[in-house]
């Protein structure tokens, strides 16, 4: 509901695609100088306490939204000067959050647990851009109003979440314990290989920062409309979330990561190049769906691969690559925007997903010829 709302209220305010892009970039600036050492607190203290005080600050943001709204938001720096508070906030839940799961579920129920996990942030996904958009009729400061509200409920659910305590060890923090994540990622060439495919496929061919752009300007719908485009990748995505978890991936995990990165890129080409509502609106379904199929593969490998003691420094590195493949992203969407126009800087960037499918599973063998999840490494 709040990207919605950020998003229509800026370019209103600015109409320059530009600055849809310097949105995710205020975002991803303090998350990755901020995540690396956010996954060693992952990994120190309780990761459930760490997501309920991250949810409250994200409470504080929309709150600031909100009073921003209400006192007559006129130029454009006010947001980006909390979407950068949210970004601090999104630093630290994202590695506790990934580490959190494996610790409140019996290894035996883990991939279903993780589509389960998936299936109902796709489902927010959904709901939350197309009521966004009904809602933000009525002004942005209902749906800032509204998403403090629920933040807040969220502060109160995760607070009562019992999780085990990660188990202290005696390393000190240091740049060297800091690096761990990443030098385990590295060493791993399958992980490797799996979350720099989705971080460049994502990079290159994320357009949903440019949305409220093609709502106005292209397909002509309002807010409601753009609520429904923001919505569309979701269902896609819940409904393989949904068979994933009745059925889950077991064999050909490799090729079927890289086939979903490819089909990803076809549907950001469709929906570049599509002028009718309803062709943009299934395109946007496919490309949700083809991008589950990927989040759930890399989730499942960082995941099994990792034991637990660093696994919120690992998750920290994945988170890493997940911002700068989103945030980032979405600057590098709103820049060739700025450069090239709408339609050619998503149907490059859609050929680029294609191109780097091809080159990854040429560059990481490991990953194309994989067929099944490796065994748990491990740990609570």
């Amino acid at each position: 509901m709040q990207t919605v709302a950020v998003g229509w209220q800026v370019y209103e305010i600015t109409r320059d695609p530009l600055d849809l892009g310097l949105i995710g970039l205020s975002q991803f600036l303090p998350f990755v100088v901020l995540v690396l050492p956010a996954g060693h607190v992952a990994d120190r203290h309780n990761r459930q306490k760490l997501l309920a005080a991250c949810y409250a600050l994200e409470m504080v943001c929309a709150l600031l939204l909100l009073a921003f709204t209400l006192s007559g938001l006129a130029v454009a720096w006010p947001v980006f000067a909390v979407m950068v508070l949210f970004g601090v906030a999104r630093a630290f839940s994202m590695p506790a959050g990934q580490a959190l799961l494996p610790n409140v579920v019996p290894p035996a129920l883990f991939s279903r647990a993780v589509a389960v996990n998936s299936t109902t942030w796709q489902l927010s996904t959904i709901i939350g851009p197309a009521i966004g958009g009904v809602v933000y009729l009525f002004g942005a400061e209902v749906v800032y109003a509204s998403v403090a509200a629920l933040l807040a409920a969220s502060t109160i659910l995760m607070a009562g979440v019992k999780a085990p305590r990660p188990v202290r060890t005696e390393e000190a923090v240091s740049l060297d314990s800091l690096l761990e994540g990443l030098r385990f990622v590295y060493r791993r060439k399958v992980v490797f290989g799996a979350i720099s495919l989705d971080l460049f496929a994502v990079f290159f061919g994320g357009a949903t920062a440019l949305l409220p752009a093609y709502a106005s300007d292209i397909l002509q719908v309002g807010p409601d409309g753009l609520g429904l485009m923001r919505a569309a990748p979701g269902v896609g995505a819940a409904l393989v979330a949904v068979a994933l978890a009745w059925r889950p991936i077991t064999r050909r995990v490799g090729p079927a990561m890289l086939w979903g990165v490819a089909a990803f890129g076809v549907a950001t080409v469709v929906f570049g190049l599509s002028t009718n509502f309803l062709l943009t609106l299934a395109a946007l379904a496919v490309l949700g769906a083809a991008d589950m199929v990927s989040v759930y593969i890399r989730h499942m490998l960082v995941q099994l691969e990792t034991p637990d003691a660093i696994r919120g420094r690992v998750s920290a590195v994945s988170a890493v690559f997940i911002g700068a493949s989103n945030e980032l992203g979405d600057f590098e969407s709103g820049v060739t925007a700025s450069w090239w126009g709408l339609r050619p800087a998503v149907v490059v960037g859609g050929v680029a997903s294609i191109a780097i499918a091809a080159g990854w599973a040429r560059a990481f063998p490991s990953l194309r010829k994989m067929d099944r999840f490796p065994e748990p490494a491990g740990g609570p």
